[in-house]
């Protein structure tokens, strides 16, 4: 069993056996451009909502055009919200086009030319804005882009957003080696949406590198409770119950990663560690 924990760690270098735990690349921003059309504020005008929805799904699909557009669009903005949501279509183009200083930036002059009484968007655009800084490596930049979009979502009194950014925040603190800030942090997102699978699962991960395991088990529970179909949260529960010596709990896991996800990194990882198990 010791035996078994002990080649476990050796294979955690960092220790880290998900690698994406505290992802650096703002693959939210890369992959799920959806998502993107939830972020225009309440009470936006159809014309100008319908025309970030294009420019977004443009941005998709062709990048280089979704940029003209918007570039075209700062021109002819017919009010403040429409510059914002110009700014953020270009920001969301740059991003395609693996340019995260200009799509920091971008993301950063939306954010400032939102109209008041939107501060829930303002807050979705400056974790965007962090997010981009995150994949040039600068967490510092990051982190202070995240708080900004904590204020903006704690003023907008949005709980899940709260809960969301301030998850962001803790993996930019976690970047720079300020862990117990990244501790408060993901407390605080816990807090404001316990119903965060995220945030229960990256508090474990944090917990278990920090050698907290007693919290890293209650933690990743509620992670399995929250989300028990994703293999990410098997993989972790793994690695926390086989460093606490409790082996036939942590194979369960990990092959629970293998029926629920085979082909996934995790799966890949969950197999490794089933061989150290059983050697």
């Amino acid at each position: 069993m010791i035996a078994s924990a002990i080649a476990l760690l050796i294979l955690q270098v960092g220790p880290n056996p998900g690698a994406n735990a505290f992802p650096g690349l703002p693959e939210e921003l890369r992959d799920r451009p959806p998502r993107e059309r939830a972020a225009a504020p309440v009470g936006t005008t159809g014309t100008s909502g319908s025309k970030l929805a294009e420019c977004v799904t443009l941005a998709a699909d062709d990048a280089e055009a979704a940029s003209d557009m918007a570039q075209a669009w700062r021109e002819t903005a017919a009010n403040q919200l429409e510059l914002a949501q110009s700014a953020h279509c270009l920001g969301l183009a740059l991003v395609r086009l693996d340019d995260f200083a200009e799509a920091q930036r971008a993301f950063d002059l939306a954010a400032g030319e939102v109209p008041p009484g939107a501060p829930a968007y303002q807050a979705r655009l400056s974790a965007m804005s962090g997010n981009a800084a995150m994949a040039q490596g600068n967490p510092a930049i990051a982190e202070i882009a995240f708080t900004r979009a904590v204020n903006y979502a704690t003023d907008a009194a949005d709980a899940p957003l709260l809960g969301s950014v301030s998850v962001d925040r803790a993996r930019a603190l976690v970047a720079m080696g300020r862990n117990e800030d990244a501790v408060a942090a993901l407390a605080g997102a816990r807090g404001a949406d316990p119903a965060n699978a995220r945030a229960w699962l990256l508090s474990a991960t944090l917990s278990r590198r920090l050698e907290r395991l007693g919290e890293a088990r209650e933690q990743i529970a509620q992670a399995a409770l929250l989300s028990p179909q994703d293999p990410a949260v098997g993989l972790e529960a793994g690695v926390i119950t086989a460093l606490s010596g409790r082996d036939e709990e942590a194979r369960r896991s990990f092959e629970s990663v293998l029926l629920v996800a085979p082909q996934s990194t995790e799966a890949t990882r969950a197999r490794t560690y089933l061989e150290q198990l059983a050697s």
